[in-house]
Protein backbone atom coordinates (compact mmCIF):
# COMPACT_ATOMS: atom_id res chain seq x y z
CA UNK A 1 0.00 0.00 0.00
CA UNK A 2 1.64 3.18 -0.84
CA UNK A 3 0.65 7.22 0.18
CA UNK A 4 -2.31 7.64 -2.07
CA UNK A 5 -3.73 4.42 -1.68
CA UNK A 6 -3.76 4.75 2.54
CA UNK A 7 -5.12 8.14 2.09
CA UNK A 8 -7.93 6.25 0.02
CA UNK A 9 -8.35 3.58 2.75
CA UNK A 10 -8.22 6.61 5.65
CA UNK A 11 -11.06 8.39 3.69
CA UNK A 12 -13.37 5.49 2.75
CA UNK A 13 -13.09 4.30 6.78
CA UNK A 14 -13.50 7.70 8.39
CA UNK A 15 -16.19 8.47 5.94
CA UNK A 16 -14.67 11.63 5.04
CA UNK A 17 -12.94 13.32 1.90
CA UNK A 18 -10.04 12.38 0.26
CA UNK A 19 -8.89 16.08 0.98
CA UNK A 20 -9.43 15.66 4.27
CA UNK A 21 -7.82 11.98 4.86
CA UNK A 22 -4.64 13.33 2.89
CA UNK A 23 -4.37 16.58 5.32
CA UNK A 24 -5.04 14.03 8.70
CA UNK A 25 -1.81 11.67 7.45
CA UNK A 26 0.12 14.42 6.91
CA UNK A 27 -0.33 15.97 9.99
CA UNK A 28 0.35 12.91 12.05
CA UNK A 29 3.24 12.44 10.20
CA UNK A 30 4.44 15.41 10.80
CA UNK A 31 3.44 15.37 14.36
CA UNK A 32 5.47 11.97 15.17
CA UNK A 33 8.64 13.64 12.76
CA UNK A 34 8.53 16.26 15.42
CA UNK A 35 8.01 14.70 18.48
CA UNK A 36 11.16 12.22 17.38
CA UNK A 37 13.31 15.28 16.28
CA UNK A 38 12.96 16.60 19.89
CA UNK A 39 14.07 12.97 21.31
CA UNK A 40 10.53 12.08 22.19
CA UNK A 41 8.77 8.47 21.93
CA UNK A 42 5.25 8.16 20.46
CA UNK A 43 3.15 5.82 21.81
CA UNK A 44 -0.01 4.35 20.55
CA UNK A 45 -1.67 2.20 22.85
CA UNK A 46 -2.62 -1.00 20.78
CA UNK A 47 -0.84 0.16 17.53
CA UNK A 48 3.03 0.31 18.81
CA UNK A 49 5.36 2.84 19.54
CA UNK A 50 8.11 4.77 17.42
CA UNK A 51 11.29 6.14 18.66
CA UNK A 52 14.65 7.32 18.04
CA UNK A 53 17.47 4.70 19.21
CA UNK A 54 21.75 5.59 18.58
CA UNK A 55 23.53 3.88 16.78
CA UNK A 56 27.04 3.64 17.83
CA UNK A 57 30.49 4.23 16.01
CA UNK A 58 31.86 0.96 14.65
CA UNK A 59 34.66 -0.56 12.42
CA UNK A 60 33.49 -2.47 9.07
CA UNK A 61 35.18 -3.54 5.91
CA UNK A 62 35.29 -2.44 2.35
CA UNK A 63 33.65 -5.94 0.72
CA UNK A 64 36.04 -4.60 -2.57
CA UNK A 65 38.92 -3.58 -0.73
CA UNK A 66 38.95 -5.52 2.53
CA UNK A 67 40.03 -2.21 3.75
CA UNK A 68 38.37 -0.97 7.35
CA UNK A 69 36.78 1.88 7.74
CA UNK A 70 34.93 3.39 10.20
CA UNK A 71 31.34 3.69 10.64
CA UNK A 72 30.20 6.77 12.45
CA UNK A 73 27.65 7.34 14.97
CA UNK A 74 24.41 8.17 14.33
CA UNK A 75 20.37 8.16 15.44
CA UNK A 76 17.99 6.00 13.78
CA UNK A 77 14.02 5.72 14.02
CA UNK A 78 12.43 2.97 15.16
CA UNK A 79 8.97 1.10 15.62
CA UNK A 80 7.86 -0.93 17.93
CA UNK A 81 4.33 -2.67 16.97
CA UNK A 82 1.81 -2.73 19.85
CA UNK A 83 0.29 -6.43 20.56
CA UNK A 84 -2.94 -5.45 19.22
CA UNK A 85 -1.26 -5.02 16.19
CA UNK A 86 0.95 -7.90 16.39
CA UNK A 87 -1.97 -10.27 17.38
CA UNK A 88 -3.66 -9.16 13.98
CA UNK A 89 -1.48 -9.55 11.36
CA UNK A 90 -0.64 -13.30 12.96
Amino acid sequence: MNKSELISAMATEAQMSKADAKRALEAFITSVTNAMKAGDKVSLVGFGTFAVSERAARTGINPSTKASITIPAKKVAKFKPGAELSAAVE
